[in-house]
């Protein structure tokens, strides 16, 4: 959700609160995510009582959903200054009210006496008569006091400590900083075009209200459901962040190649490298999320080969042009957009994924035919799960070398061409335009 429809809910709410049930909905995702390691998406689409919700107030239950997310750091650290002594550690549900409600005082602009009155109502909904006083007593003091939150360091509070530290190793503390603070912002909504007419570009502009960012990609401020936008129906363009548009880009001209992608759902890539005119073969496990990239690439009204399996055990009949491995990582490149990544990952599963890494980018080497190109991409922050696995990959591969991407094949961004030739984007880049995804890749060529 954009900033502007944020602020409309703003205005909304001071005129009218949505009932408790959506902050019902909010508490159950929340505590699905924080206990059950479950994500956001899963976490809402169970929490009971969605289906009957307005659409207004399943949007408001997300927003404040994703708000506490972003925050529970910095509101953490407000409610610990408020209360006397900390909660039990097996009062997790009251700690959970306590955030909702203290995230619609300090974040949404929420009325106090509906937040607190709210709040207060749901912990009685929720089997926690016992505590409706404490509940009650702290959320008053936090409606008089909610202004202090601003004073607290949220970029620090809001980052574990290992993401922190990981972060200011790789890019130092400012640029670290710069990161942790976009992190708390809405992100914007970018779309990708089949057509790159610029007839067809006006057109969806000036329909969308959008700007044609550096490289093609048209970006807004945000929907509530993009199926209403113009242009959904006639499968002129789907949602994917300008970063994700990029690894593909350095495949070159693909028109008449075959290109194999590794880890292609849910599709963006696929129908990126589908529309440029390649023979896309599109290789993922999940029959879930392949059902999504079918559906994508219909409304599109593109085509592509598409096999589920799992990369390491299949084996293509002769190799390929080109090959783009997308490969499955901790995705803390996205936490703007996905801020529930940071309670479900920990070390351990950067480690864990770095030897999937290894393992996928052998895979998809042995499938690249001699002089092809070979581009590794990842949607982490984690260099381990990037320049460490390239680095080690072609210290294993003799037969393989760095194609480096070089500033002038990314339009305006050239701050994200690394000193070994690769791109790593951050989601600082572009402040001024809104920022982006983190994204890493390494383009490689088979020696001929």
């Amino acid at each position: 959700m954009s900033d502007k429809e944020a602020e409309r809910f703003r205005v909304q709410r001071k005129r009218s609160s949505p009932p408790s049930d959506a902050r019902t909905v909010a508490a159950h995702a929340l505590d699905a995510i924080l206990r059950r390691g479950r994500t956001l998406d899963q976490s809402l689409d169970a929490a009971p009582g969605l289906d009957a919700l307005t659409s207004r107030d399943s949007a408001f239950a997300r927003l404040l959903l994703l708000t506490t997310l972003r925050r529970i750091g910095q509101i953490d650290a407000f409610l610990t200054g408020l209360m006397d002594r900390p909660l039990r550690a097996r009062r997790g549900a009251v700690q959970d009210l306590l955030r909702l409600g203290i995230a619609q005082l300090a974040f949404l602009e929420t009325p106090a006496h509906a937040a607190v009155a709210s709040t207060v109502a749901l912990a009685q909904g929720q089997r926690l008569a016992p505590y409706r006083g404490l509940v009650n007593a702290v959320l008053r003091r936090a409606a008089r006091e909610h202004g202090a939150i601003a004073d607290l360091d949220a970029p620090r509070l809001n980052t574990p400590d290992w993401l922190w530290q990981s972060w200011c190793s790789a890019y130092g503390e400012a640029r670290c900083r710069a990161i942790a603070e976009t992190h708390s912002s809405e992100p914007p909504l970018d779309l990708s075009l089949v057509s790159d007419a610029p007839e067809r570009i006006a057109e969806l502009c000036a329909a969308l209200d959008a700007r044609r960012l550096p490289g093609g990609s048209l970006r807004l401020r945000g929907a509530d459901d993009v199926t209403r936008l113009a242009g959904y129906e006639a499968g002129q363009w789907w949602v994917q962040d300008a970063a994700a548009a990029l690894p593909a880009r350095l495949l070159g001209p693909v028109a008449g190649k075959r290109v194999l992608e590794i880890g292609a759902a849910p599709g963006g890539k696929t129908a990126q490298l589908s529309a440029a005119g390649a023979f896309v073969t599109a290789v993922d496990r999940s029959a879930a999320r392949l059902g999504r990239l079918r559906e994508n690439l219909a409304r599109l009204g593109l085509n592509a080969e598409i096999v589920e399996a799992d990369a390491l055990d299949w084996h293509p009949t002769e190799p390929f042009d080109t090959v783009l491995l997308d490969a499955p990582c901790t995705a803390t490149g996205t936490i703007r957009r996905h801020p529930d990544v940071p309670h479900l990952r920990a070390p351990a599963d950067v480690n864990r994924l770095a030897d999937l890494q290894t393992r996928l980018l052998a895979r998809a080497a042995a499938s690249v035919a001699r002089g092809g190109i070979l581009v590794y991409a990842s949607c982490s922050l984690q260099p381990e799960e990037c320049e460490r696995r390239v680095e080690a990959f072609l210290e294993s591969a003799p037969n393989f070398a760095r194609l480096p991407v070089r500033a002038d094949e990314l339009e305006d961004l050239g701050e994200a061409v690394t000193a070994a030739g690769d791109l790593r984007t951050l989601p600082c880049h572009w402040a001024e335009r809104g920022g982006m995804d983190g994204f890493y890749a390494a383009r490689l060529r088979h020696q001929p």
